[in-house]
């Protein structure tokens, strides 16, 4: 179980307590990237990342697996967590119990960096925070993924990413025109604080290999949201306008939108963005009448008369095959592309040209493509090298070769229900 030759991150190692999407997407980018990354689970709590269905007090697994199964191999089956924790390692540690809390220390002192998006009192709860995790390694880098930060009024409030789109202002600009907020299609927060979080873990490490020092990183979800408005932001702090939510529609190009096509639930989103482009949009619609129309000469007219122009779209791409017309638009310089459902993007060919998704090998999941690696390295590429870890699957590896304990101990430890080789049900508290 050596770490990845060859590979950006290949001395990286990472501790891994993050649950849910941001934290675990975070450590994917880097596991991608070589970095030897250690989830940590405990058996008591609950399944992976929120996935696992709740079961019954005492463990009437049937009510949460298909009968005849004991549940593991369900619990190791799960497609999300499946796809953002393939290239890492599992252990289980019951860090309530004191000597799940020992190992986790003798961890840290061999580790590099440690991840966690918990509230803000859990870690200081198992005697856990940056403060005593510094005492035991001086040059680990710790970041905490919480919703609103470490500190602020709203520091111990938890909340998923849905819930950080309504906070951060995007589910109210999402929305359709004068309609109610709406939140987007995924969870924006916890992806776009999984990006800032592997990038500054990354630019912890380039500063602890120049100063020889580790350091905390405190990163708020809503912070890391709230960037991507900042347009509307800007635009109130300048000049006290409140951007309201306006669809589809851009407020200098019309038309511009998604546009039904022929067959069930297929799209096409068409941005005109100059009056050149209009007059050839035009020319492959054949120029009907309408288009010919004074009023939709110049942008200004445009936009005026945009639900006029909308609905003879409309009508036009409801006879035309999304895919085929996209290409048609964009060889006559018109920005289009075809609304892609899962099976075209699958199927994509420019994707498949690059190599985009790769086959995975689960031994519980089985065979499936995943999503590659979204940037290529000449010199140090990413890749997936294994599937995503089954529950305490490395166990023996970190346990026995990485911490030096020996088999009696680790015994003893399972006894103690420290570790575990597989997940215990749900109770209600």
């Amino acid at each position: 179980m050596s770490y990845k030759a060859g590979m950006a991150l290949a001395s990286v190692r990472i501790i891994d307590l993050s649950q849910i999407f941001a934290g675990p997407y975070a450590t994917k980018l880097l596991a991608d990237m070589g970095a030897e990354v250690i989830r940590i689970e405990c058996a008591a709590r609950s399944g992976r990342g929120g996935a696992l269905p709740r079961l019954r007090p005492g463990g009437d697994f049937g009510t949460a697996f298909p009968k005849g199964d004991t549940g593991l191999h369900s619990y190791n089956r799960f497609a999300y967590y499946n796809e953002v924790n393939r290239n890492k390692l599992a252990v289980t540690i019951d860090l309530s119990k004191t000597h799940g809390v020992e190992i986790f220390k003798r961890l840290v002192e061999i580790s590099d960096v440690v991840v966690e998006n918990f509230s803000p009192r859990v870690m200081r709860n198992f005697g856990l925070d940056y403060a005593v995790l510094k005492g035991v390694n001086p040059k680990i880098i710790m970041i905490s993924i919480s919703a609103y930060g470490q500190d602020g009024p709203y520091r111990d409030c938890v909340a998923y990413g849905e819930g950080i789109e309504a906070m951060s202002g995007m589910s109210k600009l999402t929305a359709y025109n004068k309609g109610a907020p709406l939140k987007p299609g995924m969870a924006y927060a916890d992806a776009a604080a999984g990006l800032h979080a592997a990038f500054a873990i990354m630019a912890a490490l380039r500063y602890r290999n120049t100063k020889g020092i580790g350091q905390y990183i405190d990163l708020s979800m809503r912070e890391s949201l709230t960037p991507l408005l900042a347009e509307a932001i800007t635009d109130y702090a300048m000049n006290q306008r409140i951007h309201e939510p306006n669809g589809n529609r851009h407020p200098r190009m019309a038309p511009h939108g998604c546009y039904r096509t022929k067959d069930h639930d297929r799209w096409i989103a068409i941005a005109v963005a100059s009056d050149v482009a209009w007059r050839a949009l035009c020319s492959v619609m054949g120029r009907p009448r309408w288009s010919r129309d004074q009023r939709f000469t110049e942008v200004a007219g445009r936009l005026s008369h945009r639900n006029e122009i909308d609905k003879r779209l409309n009508e036009w791409t409801a006879r035309q095959d999304n895919i085929k017309l996209a290409k048609i638009l964009q060889s006559h310089g018109i920005k289009a592309g075809a609304v892609l459902n899962t099976a075209g993007i699958v199927n994509d060919p420019h994707l498949k040209e690059r190599r985009f998704f790769q086959k995975v090998e689960h031994p519980e999941a089985g065979r499936h493509i995943m999503p590659g690696v979204s940037w290529k390295m000449s010199r140090t590429p990413g890749r997936i090298e294994r599937p995503a870890p089954c529950f305490g699957e490395h166990n023996r590896y970190v346990f026995s070769e990485l911490l030096g304990i020996s088999d009696k101990e680790i015994e003893q430890l399972a006894q103690e229900g420290v570790t575990a080789e597989m997940p215990l049900p749900y109770t209600d508290v």
